[in-house]
């Protein structure tokens, strides 16, 4: 699947690709999506095919083309502090865009069948979260995942406001998919080669709109051939975060509005500086004359014997010029962490400074 809009030359003009293509429609979704680089989930030896709208599948590791995921998270209608659950979590791409929508107090939980995929997923999450300069932008929900087919979760398990299936369901398991469902919640999966949207508006009522015609791997059914009996998958406990952790939130939280008053008061209200628009600069030229004298023409060059050098020196003044101004506009001065500059001005120890900063190197 994929091959909808051009390729990209960086994850940005993948994203500006996809927003001229009404695939990306909302800011949240947006900020998400260029928040986390696709190629860092990529094989270093794939990664020039990281940008292009296209599947990509490597063995067990799989990822979806860049549209698909972009309808998925646009039909999810992600909201901070709901809870979320991937079925076929694979790399964990787009488990982690999730997360950075649904803030701290959301759950995020992932279901993958290989445990090969699980641990490249855990050493993707763990890359982002210590390296991204993203990362302090948002206050993050972290995925959890558990490996097992996602056909035997076990029934006591609790609902979730979000489910996404990543692989293609059977009309068999329709129903099984949509309890997993809390009435409100809303359920995107490929059923019958179309990705589906199911929103649960009661205990026993559905509204149910086909999004695009899609083409996924089906579901692996359950193997029981070698005990007879249902592995069931138990789902990650719904963790209540401690007193401290929710200090930490509370303080980075605080830490940011203060960096956002200091810009709005510092930009004048939030507004930017007004951009330099560069002097025109005005050329002398010839000038012709034209006579009449007796129905008779007769025109004449009024030239100057300097004319040709003042234009000489006009242009060589003006290539300086856009030479001088070139490097500003074409190197831009590289992003400030600012809440990381903030946190380590504090007047703390250092264990709690870092504490703060998730013990992030960068």
């Amino acid at each position: 699947m994929g091959g909808a809009v051009s390729a990209g030359e960086d994850n940005d003009e993948l994203i500006d690709n996809l927003k001229e293509a009404q695939y990306i429609r909302t800011d949240l979704v947006e900020q998400a999506f260029r928040a986390i680089d696709r190629a860092d989930y990529y094989l270093e030896e794939f990664k020039d095919n990281a940008y292009k709208d296209l599947a990509w599948k490597h063995g067990n590791i799989h990822l979806s083309a860049p549209c698909i995921y972009s309808e998925v998270m646009e039909a999810l209608d992600l909201q901070p502090g709901l809870s979320f659950l991937n079925l076929g979590s694979g790399t964990g791409y787009l488990s982690s865009m999730v997360g950075l929508i649904l803030g701290p107090f959301g759950v995020n939980h992932g279901v993958e069948l290989h445990s090969d995929v699980i641990e490249y997923a855990k050493q993707k999450l763990d890359f982002f979260i210590k390296t991204s300069d993203s990362f302090d932008k948002f206050e993050f929900c972290e995925p959890s995942f558990v490996t097992g087919n996602c056909l035997e979760i076990s029934p006591d398990c609790t609902q979730y406001d979000r489910v996404y299936c990543g692989a293609g369901v059977q009309k068999e398991h329709e129903d099984y998919m949509k309890n997993l469902l809390k009435v409100g919640g809303i359920l995107v999966m490929p059923l019958e080669e179309k990705l589906t949207k199911i929103t649960r508006t009661g205990p026993s009522a559905w509204e149910t709109k086909k999004i695009l015609a899609v083409s996924f791997a089906p579901l692996i059914q359950p193997n029981h051939a070698d005990s007879g009996k249902s592995r069931l998958v138990h789902l990650p406990p719904v963790a209540v975060r401690s007193l401290q952790d929710l200090a930490r939130i509370a303080i980075r939280g605080t830490i940011k509005k203060i960096i956002h008053q200091e810009t709005m008061s510092k930009n004048g209200n939030g507004l930017k500086n007004p951009p330099r628009f560069k002097r025109r600069r005005v050329r002398r030229r010839r000038m012709e004359t034209i006579v009449f004298l007796d129905k008779e023409v007769f025109a004449s060059r009024i030239s100057n014997a300097s004319d040709d050098n003042n234009n000489s020196e006009d242009i060589e003044d003006e290539r300086r010029e856009e030479e001088e101004t070139k490097p500003s506009e074409l190197k831009p001065d590289p992003p400030v962490n600012f809440l990381r500059e903030k946190v380590l001005s504090l007047p703390l120890p250092d264990p709690l400074k870092y504490y703060l900063l998730y013990y992030r190197e960068k």
